[in-house]
C-alpha cells in the first residue's frame, strides 16, 4: 500500500497536533491547580506555600524583585497585577469602597474597613506606655514614636528625620523640590502634593470630612480631628524636658520652651514690649491703636479679644449654663469656664510663673503677675500719660480725670470711685472689722491696716530708701522721705504759693492765714497756731 494513500489529510494532522497541545496543557493544570488542595507548591526559597502555580509565579516576584507590569501613566512598576489596578486609582480618582453609615468612599477595601472603626468606636490597639488607644495600628505606631523619639524617615538631601513619613513629603517638596504642579481651579494656589491641594479646596467648598465620634465636631484635616480628640481624652503627649509640663500639640509645646529659655522673638515697635507668642504680639498692639474687631452681633458692643465677645455674649445674651459642677452644683455657660471653676476644689494652678514660682489657676493672673517682674505696664492714660500693669487700675485713674464716682453708699449717699473703697466705706456703718490682730487684738476694717499695725509688734520696716538706705514701716512713709532727696514739695498753699514736701505741713502752714489757734494751754487757756509753740509756752 501506498504511504500516502495511508497518511492522514493535511488538515487532520494540524488538528490532532493541536488536541495534543490542550491534552498536555489541561493536565498541567489538573496536576496543579485542580489538585492544589492535596499537594500544594512550595517556594524553594522562603518555603511559602501556595495553592497554584500562577500564584507561585507571582510570589517569586517577591525574591527575584521583577516588577512586570507598569503604570503607563507614571512609570511605577508593581509584581501583581492587582497592585497595579490598586494603584491605577491614584491616576482616575475612582473610590469604589463606599461606607454603608456615611457614603465616605476609600480606594482600597482595607482602607475601608479601617474607617469603619469610626463608627464603631473600635480602638484596638493600645499603647502600653500611656494607654492612648488607636483605631489602627499604623496610628498607634506613630503615636508610639512620640514616646521613643524615633524618627525613621530619614531626607537623603539634607539627612534631617521624620517621625512620618507625610512629614518627610512635605519637607521635600516644600525645600528641595520647590515643584507645585497641582493647582487650584478656583483660586490659582499652587501646591507641591495632590492631598495638599484637595486639603486646600475644601475652604472653597466648606467641606469637612473628619468628624468626631464623641461630639459631632468636623474639620478640614486629619490632624486636626486628631488634635481635638485629646480634648475629650486628655491626652496631652508632648512633654517639656525642662519642667515635665505636657501639652496635647507640639505647637503648644514649643510656644512653652520659650518660658525657660526667655525667648520673646515679637517686639512692639511703638514702645518696645517684647512678648512670647505673635498672638500676645497682636492683643497688645490693639492696646495703642485702640482696635477691636470682634463685634457682637446682637448689640454691637465691641473687643480686642476674641475670648471678650464669647464671655460677652454668655454672659449677657445667653442665661443657658449647661455645665454643672459636680462638687457644689454651680453652672457656667462654658466648659472651661467650668474647668477653670474646678481648681477651687481640686487646688489645682496650672500656671506657674518661670521667675518666682508663683502659681495661678488661670493664665491672665499668670500674665498680670509677670509685670510684677518685667515692670511692663502696658495700660496707658490718654489723658495724662501714667501707665498701669492692670486694665482695672487704668479704669479706676480714668475716674480722677472725669470724677465719675459710680459706686454709691446705700446708707449715707457717699460716692466712690471704686467699689473696693465703697466696700470699706459701709464698715463705718456696721462697725465690722473682721481683721483682728493676734497679737494685741486691736481690729481693723482693712487687711492693709492690720498688716502695717502688725509691724509695729514685728519692728519690720520693708520700705528702704534707694538714696540712703532709710527703711520705713510703711510705703507712705518711704514716698514722703523720698522728698527730702529729690527737693519736691507738691502741696502748695493756695493763699501764697509757699510748697511743702507733706500734706500736714501744708495743714499747720493754712492755719497762719486763718488764724485759727488749735492748741490751747490748759492752764491759762492761751491759744496757739502750732503744738510747738504751745509746748515752748
Amino acid at each position: 500500500m501506498d504511504s500516502k494513500g495511508t497518511s492522514p489529510p493535511a488538515s487532520n494532522v494540524a488538528s490532532v497536533i493541536l488536541v495534543d497541545q490542550y491534552s498536555r496543557q489541561v493536565a498541567s493544570n489538573l496536576s496543579h491547580d485542580s489538585l492544589d488542595c492535596r499537594e500544594p507548591l512550595v517556594c524553594s526559597t522562603c518555603g511559602e506555600s501556595v495553592t497554584s502555580q500562577s500564584d507561585l509565579q507571582a510570589h517569586q516576584r517577591v525574591h527575584t524583585c521583577e516588577k512586570r507590569f507598569g503604570c503607563k501613566t507614571c512609570g511605577k512598576a508593581f509584581t501583581k497585577r492587582s497592585l497595579l489596578r490598586r494603584h491605577d486609582r491614584v491616576h482616575t480618582g475612582e473610590k469604589p469602597f463606599i461606607c454603608e453609615t456615611c457614603g465616605k468612599a476609600f480606594a482600597r477595601q482595607s482602607t475601608l474597613k479601617q474607617h469603619g472603626r469610626v463608627h464603631g468606636g473600635e480602638k484596638p490597639f493600645v499603647c502600653e506606655t500611656c494607654g492612648q488607644a488607636c483605631p489602627y495600628l499604623s496610628a498607634l505606631q506613630v503615636h508610639e514614636r512620640l514616646h521613643t523619639g524615633e524618627k525613621p524617615f530619614v531626607c537623603a538631601t539634607c539627612g534631617k528625620a521624620f517621625a512620618q513619613r507625610s512629614g518627610l513629603r512635605q519637607h521635600i517638596d516644600r525645600v528641595h523640590t520647590g515643584e507645585k504642579p497641582f493647582e487650584c481651579a478656583t483660586c490659582g494656589k499652587a501646591f507641591p502634593q495632590p492631598t495638599a491641594l484637595r486639603q486646600h479646596e475644601r475652604i472653597h467648598t466648606s467641606e469637612k470630612p473628619f468628624e468626631c465620634a464623641t461630639c459631632g465636631k468636623a474639620f478640614l484635616k486629619q490632624s486636626d480631628l486628631q488634635r481635638h480628640n485629646r480634648v475629650h481624652t486628655g491626652e496631652k503627649p508632648f512633654i517639656c524636658e525642662t519642667c515635665g509640663k505636657a501639652f496635647t500639640d507640639k505647637s503648644t509645646l514649643k510656644q512653652h520652651e520659650k518660658v525657660h529659655n526667655g525667648e520673646k522673638p515679637f517686639v512692639c515697635e511703638i514702645c518696645g514690649q517684647a512678648c512670647l507668642y505673635q498672638s500676645a504680639l497682636q492683643v497688645h498692639e490693639r492696646l495703642h491703636t485702640g482696635e477691636k474687631p470682634f463685634v457682637c452681633a446682637t448689640c454691637g458692643k465691641a473687643f480686642a479679644q476674641r475670648k471678650g465677645l464669647r464671655q460677652h455674649i454668655d454672659r449677657v445674651h445667653t442665661n443657658e449654663k449647661p455645665f454643672v459642677c459636680v462638687t457644689c452644683g454651680k453652672a457656667f455657660p462654658q466648659q472651661t469656664a467650668l474647668y477653670i471653676h474646678e481648681r477651687i476644689h481640686t487646688g489645682e494652678k496650672p500656671f506657674e510663673c518661670a521667675t518666682c514660682g508663683k502659681a495661678f489657676t488661670q493664665r491672665g493672673g499668670l500674665l498680670q503677675h509677670s509685670r510684677l517682674h518685667t515692670g511692663e505696664k502696658p495700660f496707658i492714660c490718654a489723658t495724662c500719660g501714667k501707665a498701669f500693669a492692670q486694665k482695672i487700675g487704668l479704669l479706676q485713674h480714668d475716674r480722677l480725670h472725669t470724677g465719675e464716682k459710680p459706686f454709691v453708699c446705700e446708707t449715707c449717699g457717699k460716692a466712690f470711685a471704686q467699689q473696693s473703697c465703697l466696700y470699706i466705706h459701709k464698715k463705718n456703718h456696721t462697725g465690722e472689722k473682721p481683721f483682728e490682730c493676734e497679737t494685741c487684738g486691736k481690729a481693723f476694717t482693712q487687711r492693709g491696716g492690720l498688716l502695717q499695725h502688725s509691724r509695729v509688734h514685728t519692728g519690720e520696716k520693708p520700705f528702704i530708701c534707694a538714696t540712703c538706705d532709710k527703711a520705713f514701716a510703711q510705703k507712705i512713709g518711704l514716698l514722703q522721705h523720698g522728698r527730702v532727696h529729690t527737693g519736691e514739695k507738691p502741696f502748695v498753699c493756695e493763699t501764697c504759693g509757699k510748697a511743702f514736701t507733706q500734706q500736714n505741713g501744708l495743714n499747720k502752714h493754712e492755719r497762719v492765714h486763718a488764724g485759727e489757734k488749735a492748741f490751747i494751754e490748759e492752764t491759762c487757756g492761751e491759744a496757739f497756731v502750732h503744738p510747738s509753740t504751745l509746748n515752748q509756752h
